[in-house]
């Protein structure tokens, strides 16, 4: 006789109780009709705001619902955490709600915003260490604390309480729109959010298509699922920090290679460009992960024509500090800047020479490095020039090779570019 292990989704129950839990603690956050991207997508876009939360992300529905099921023992020990960001932020806040001591292990690169938003958050409650260069690193040293000095550890997506936790975004999404729900489009970092809100689907309204976003540099589940079990990645692109993992969570996994309709990656450049139209058109600031489920859209033009459709904003705490890199990599993806090795002869002129008579009127030098004398024909200099329009990079080369300044294109020579971007 064999016997088989029944695999954990979490039960309606569970998530009202959840529910229950957060109420007064998690905001329940808007679904707003958005008319931009309604129009723009010829469908009914709704925008589930959890960057609207006191921490800016809806880690604080998770974080709080486990450490609300602590034992008095387990309190009396302390917990401990490793995040570069937003779980830090929702376990720190709960700490200081529930009065229960939190160590909480950072690298040391985290930005300094970042930081100081943990210690507001959790106040007298929460000590934050500062250590190695990678969340690895952060995570490494948590584990090997929590089972040194016995503190459980609040893991931030692999754990059946904050998965019930963040399934109560499924809930209030149900609540709240009470038309049928085609599509939810839905950003997946460790998997926590993705399998909380698709059990809740499959529950409540199983016709309803729930589709996985991922960053194109960390397909962590896309891949797993493919592969049809929990992979491990060697590397990641961490640029869309809130959601590029190694390694989703088993729970996390298992559920989701069942409830997803589809799991889909997006290009980080096509994410930064999101970023910078929620903020000039809507108002609106998202961090990286947040912009991921609307950054997908375009993939599913087709499909969601005409259709009722769900995207969850998952968070807003995005460092000031990138405003530079997301344009760039916005306008890189957009085929509109480019970089070159450019070979100025060594004469008067030269220069004016490629300004008037080889750009166009529209383009734009927006780098330029000159380098000493290599030899006596030619000084080579790295310009990054800015097109109006991605057609005219063609005609662009070409001009440069027939007057001999042309020297090698830098885009897709990611080993050099890694130095310009």
């Amino acid at each position: 006789m064999t016997t088989t292990t029944k695999t954990y989704a979490p039960t309606l129950a569970a998530v009202k109780k959840a529910a229950k839990t957060l109420k007064g603690i998690a905001s329940v956050t808007p679904l707003s009709y958005n008319d931009y991207y309604s129009k723009e997508f010829n469908c009914n876009i709704y925008l589930k705001r959890e960057d609207l939360q006191q921490v800016r992300s809806y880690k604080i529905r998770g974080a709080y619902n486990k450490i609300a099921s602590l034992t008095a023992t387990q309190i009396e020990n302390e917990i401990v955490c490793a995040s570069a960001g937003n779980h830090a932020q929702g376990v720190a806040l709960s700490c200081k709600l529930l009065q229960i001591k939190g160590t909480i292990f950072m690298p040391t690169p985290t930005p300094n915003q970042k930081i100081e938003q943990v210690k507001m958050f959790g106040e007298n409650y929460v000590e934050v260490v500062l250590i190695g260069d990678t969340f690895d690193d952060a995570y490494h040293a948590a584990m090997e604390q929590s089972e040194r000095l016995n503190k459980t550890f609040i893991h931030p997506f692999n754990d059946e309480k904050v998965i019930e936790g963040q399934a109560t975004i499924g809930l209030e999404i149900l609540h709240q729109l009470e038309t049928p729900i085609d599509y939810v489009f839905v950003p997946v970092g460790g998997g926590g959010l993705s399998a909380g809100l698709s059990s809740v689907f499959k529950m409540l309204s199983p016709s309803t298509k729930i589709i996985g976003v991922e960053p194109k540099g960390a397909p962590s589940m896309s891949t797993s699922i493919q592969k049809e079990r929990n992979t491990s990645l060697k590397n990641i692109e961490n640029f869309v920090d809130g959601a590029a993992v190694k390694r989703v969570g088993d729970l996390n996994f298992a559920i989701c290679k069942e409830n997803l309709h589809d799991m889909i990656t997006v290009d980080e450049g096509e994410v930064c460009q999101t970023i910078l139209d929620l903020y000039n058109r809507q108002a609106i600031v998202v961090e990286p992960a947040g912009a991921l489920s609307l950054s997908a859209l375009s993939q599913y033009a087709t499909e969601i024509k005409d259709k009722n459709v769900v995207c969850v904003i998952s968070g807003s705490n995005n460092d000031i500090t990138r405003t530079a890199e997301i344009k760039e990599r916005a306008l890189l993806h957009a085929n509109l800047k480019h970089y070159f090795i450019i070979k100025f002869p060594q004469r008067a002129g030269a220069l004016r020479e490629f300004v008037v008579e080889i750009l166009g009127p529209t383009d734009d030098i927006t780098h330029f490095e000159y380098t000493k004398k290599t030899n006596r024909e030619n000084g080579a200099a790295v310009v990054g020039l800015q097109l109006k329009n991605a057609k005219d990079l063609d005609a662009l080369i070409t001009k440069m090779k027939l007057r001999n300044f042309y020297g090698d294109y830098l885009n897709n020579k990611p080993d050099l570019f890694q130095f310009l971007v």
